[in-house]
């Protein structure tokens, strides 16, 4: 018999329809609620990503953390069944991250595992510097069916800490790191999902995701773009933070993005803001990369994805090397997390160039899965 009885979170203010916080108020298999940090150097020798997820209706609570370093790639994950407290505690697992203050502060951390001395561990203090930003309201159909809908806000911040792998410690300090993050849930597809007459009358021609939250010292600047294969743009925005000042919006972002040659990885890119009467430009140089497919269990990744049921108390640890192409692989079908170095209004900061791009984009000249840079 299931167990109803109220949890922690029901104590607290914070309902939205006349349900438990232990359900959601949809019984779509896909509802997801999770988080996503990243801890990046300056000068390109590290990047960490971690993040933390809760599957509801499927009775799933997982995490990772993936640290890149060389041609290395260290990570982290654990899986188990959802408790009545994970959505107070926030861990799985070694994995844990503790909200010191609402919007400001949280504690990220991964416990080192004596069976494995040379594995990845950490302790940051990660703290926004910008408030928070919303993003567009995001939504995705195949066809009439509605396979997306998510509510999503990012920050920029600084952090300090320390990782450790493979027997060496690593200081992370405020002036020589620079912190993003992304908060969102709603409904987004898991792993399990029947494709059927919709997906074959509908198919996937093209994507094209260009997703940047820039930290400079006086402000945050984040865009977002989502493009199909003809170029038109389901997503769309660029707007520019800065504590005590209206957000101001920047206009259409239009990329131009410099590829490795026979490749679609990037190294440089140039984003044109603003209109007419002010152009901007923000420019990014990429300092080092890490493919979500790779460790962090988003699409297409073959060895585990969000929100599957792996069993109580399951914990993975292991290590990539990104010069194998058979590691690679499901890299050329996923979304990467670029740590690079941007130039805006003569001001220096650094952030994250996410992209992702495979099938046909016709504004990039790609015309195919198979088609790259030249």
């Amino acid at each position: 018999m299931p167990d109803d009885r109220p949890v922690p979170l029901d104590e607290y203010p914070v309902h939205q329809v006349p349900l438990s916080m232990k359900h959601v108020a949809t019984g779509d298999r896909n509802a997801y609620d999770r988080c996503i940090f990243h801890v990046l150097d300056h000068r390109g020798r590290a990047l960490l990503v971690l993040g933390l997820g809760v599957y509801p209706n499927v009775g799933v609570v997982d995490a990772y953390a993936t640290l890149r370093t060389g041609d290395m790639l260290h990570a982290v994950r654990a899986s188990d069944a959802l408790g009545d407290d994970t959505w107070t505690t926030m861990a799985v697992g070694p994995l844990r991250i503790r909200v010191e203050r609402p919007l400001k502060r949280f504690v990220l951390s991964c416990e080192a595992d004596p069976a494995h001395p040379d594995g990845l561990s950490y302790e940051i203090t990660w703290s926004a510097e910008f408030p928070a930003l919303w993003e567009p309201h995001h939504l995705q159909r195949r066809g009439a069916r509605l396979t997306l809908e998510g509510r999503r806000f990012v920050q920029a911040g600084r952090c300090e800490g320390r990782i450790r792998v493979a027997g060496e410690e690593t200081r992370v300090t405020a002036d020589g790191w620079t912190g993003t993050r992304d908060r969102s849930w709603g409904t987004r597809p898991l792993p399990g999902e029947e494709g059927g007459r919709l997906a074959e009358e509908h198919p996937t021609e093209g994507f094209h995701w260009l997703w940047c939250p820039v930290r400079f010292d006086d402000r945050f600047l984040m865009v977002v773009v989502q493009e199909d294969a003809d170029g038109h743009r389901t997503l769309n925005d660029a707007t520019l933070v800065r504590e005590g000042d209206r957000d101001r919006q920047l206009g259409w972002p239009r990329a131009e993005i410099a590829y490795r040659s026979g490749t679609r990885t990037p190294e440089r890119a140039v984003v044109r803001l603003g209109d007419h009467r002010e152009p901007l430009e923000l420019g990014a140089e990429i300092l080092t990369s890490s493919p979500l497919a790779v460790g962090a269990g988003y699409p297409p990744a073959g060895d585990w994805q969000h929100g599957t049921w792996r069993g109580r108390g399951w914990t993975d640890r292991r290590s990539y090397d990104l010069t194998d192409p058979a590691v690679l692989a499901p890299a050329a079908y996923g979304v990467t997390d670029h740590a690079a170095r941007f130039t805006f209004d003569g001001r220096v900061g650094y952030g994250i160039f996410e992209h992702g791009s495979f099938g046909r984009h016709d504004p990039s000249g790609f015309t195919g899965f198979d088609s790259v840079a030249p």
